[in-house]
């Protein structure tokens, strides 16, 4: 495989995805049917614990991001896991139906989850749009524009002036002058070419 970074030019938004009990950044969000109640597709990574609470939920939120959201909730929503911290303590929400919605979003769809599709990495949950509405009417923030925009968005603070990778995937951060070619990112397992190299200056 040649470059698959251009996986990157699929247009794709950014997402905090909630259901109750969890949440994280997904980007991988399709509308797949129209109607009334269209169908919305997300895919979700098998090792994220809110993978977990999907199987145990009927349903799940969406909050959409946009070009000026805080990063801050990106760095929460996609860099930690619940089974550390509690999120929705950390960043400003407010429940709907007992799931919580970003505040700092442009809007929300609430779906109720009707299907779902396994493969190696992640499973992809199907779900009936029932309720939604507009904060903002914004640009959204495309994962493009994540890419691009991560490094002087996210702020690393690191001691010893420390070259940071950056898994481009989950976030995950490894710290070293060189990433070891077998590296495997140990909070999504992808493998060192999914990584982006930092260098941090103090």
């Amino acid at each position: 495989m040649k470059n698959k970074t251009i996986t990157r030019k699929i247009t794709q938004g950014m997402y905090v995805l909630t259901t109750i009990g969890g949440g994280c950044i997904v980007d991988s969000v399709s509308q797949i049917s129209a109607g009334e109640n269209p169908l919305i597709a997300v895919s979700v990574m098998k090792e994220n614990y809110t993978n977990q609470l999907l199987s145990k939920n009927s349903r799940f939120i969406l909050s959409v991001l946009g070009l000026d959201v805080d990063f801050e909730i990106i760095k929460v929503f996609g860099m930690n896991s619940m089974r550390d911290i509690n999120k929705f303590e950390l960043i400003k929400t407010n429940d709907i139906d007992g799931i919580s919605v970003v505040n700092d979003s442009l809007g929300y769809m609430e779906c109720e989850i009707i299907d779902s599709i396994e493969n190696d990495t992640h499973t992809l949950f199907i779900g009936k749009l029932i309720e939604a509405d507009v904060f903002l009417d914004e640009e959204a923030m495309s994962y493009n524009y994540y890419q691009k925009h991560k490094d002087e968005l996210i702020k690393i603070d690191t001691e010893n002036k420390k070259t940071a990778w950056i898994c481009n995937v989950c976030g995950y951060i490894y710290y070293g002058d060189v990433l070891p070619d077998d590296f495997v990112c140990p909070k999504c397992f992808v493998s060192s070419d999914n990584f982006t190299k930092q260098e941090i200056k103090k």
